[in-house]
């Protein structure tokens, strides 16, 4: 998809600039997940150094943060297609997209790193064991040995500003141009515009909803078996349907 995006001049639009973007942080997911995933299920012990974890803690995280934003901004762009097709040249010109695209990296990357020191300066017990696929927060604060409550409050609202912020764009666009696409009188102009939303919301619904039930919901509804199976959607199987969703 990136290969393809770059090479051919027809695709040089803001559309498929931003569809590169996610193309680069779903391959990136992989090269940051699977290949320990692949290594423990082939080796009798499975460890992490200290060192190792706290990378992957941040490339993960940033990678997180920067998809949750992302997504929001290709509703903005489905959005200012849709209403205003004469602005679109100026409102997502090139220069504004790599603007918006380098706020998201720079965005996510502070925020990962902020948590990434304030965990691995956490003391932690004897038993370094986590119940886990790779190294996410919630699981590597369970073997902290200090109370974690603040910053686990300070996590939910961080999470709430990441995901319900850019759900609540996406609904809000979406349901405007849903809105607006029924009044046509095209069939083929209503088939055209739902067809490029529809794939982007089925994205959004995945990833999105499997972060929310992980991150929103309160501990209380899901245990940490369910966390590990939520987990493998929004870093494994997501990653991997976005290509598909997106190249048909």
């Amino acid at each position: 998809m990136i290969i393809l995006i770059w090479m051919d001049a027809r695709l040089h639009t803001p559309m498929y600039f931003l569809l590169s973007q996610i193309s680069i942080m779903d391959l990136l997911y992989s090269c940051t997940i699977v290949p320990k995933i692949v290594t423990d299920f082939l080796s009798v012990k499975n460890t992490i150094s200290f060192i190792n974890s706290g990378i992957q803690l941040f490339l993960f995280t940033t990678l997180l943060g920067a998809e949750y934003i992302l997504l929001a901004i290709m509703a903005y762009d489905h959005y200012v297609a849709t209403f205003y097709p004469l602005h679109y040249s100026v409102l997502m010109h090139p220069a504004v997209c790599v603007f918006m695209v380098a706020g998201i990296w720079l965005g996510s990357l502070l925020n990962a790193l902020v948590h990434v020191i304030y965990i691995l300066n956490l003391p932690y017990c004897s038993s370094l064991e986590i119940h886990h696929f790779f190294c996410e927060i919630p699981a590597i604060l369970k073997p902290v040995c200090v109370d974690t409550s603040l910053y686990e409050t300070a996590l939910y609202f961080t999470s709430v500003v990441f995901l319900l912020i850019p759900v609540s764009t996406i609904m809000v666009s979406y349901g405007q141009i849903r809105y607006t696409v029924l009044k046509l009188g095209s069939n083929l102009g209503k088939r055209k515009t739902l067809a490029t939303c529809s794939s982007h919301m089925i994205v959004v619904s995945l990833f999105y909803g499997s972060a929310i039930i992980k991150y929103i919901i309160p501990k209380a509804y899901h245990n940490s078996e369910q966390d590990e199976v939520v987990s493998v959607f929004y870093t494994i199987v997501t990653p991997m349907l976005n290509l598909l969703i997106y190249s048909i």
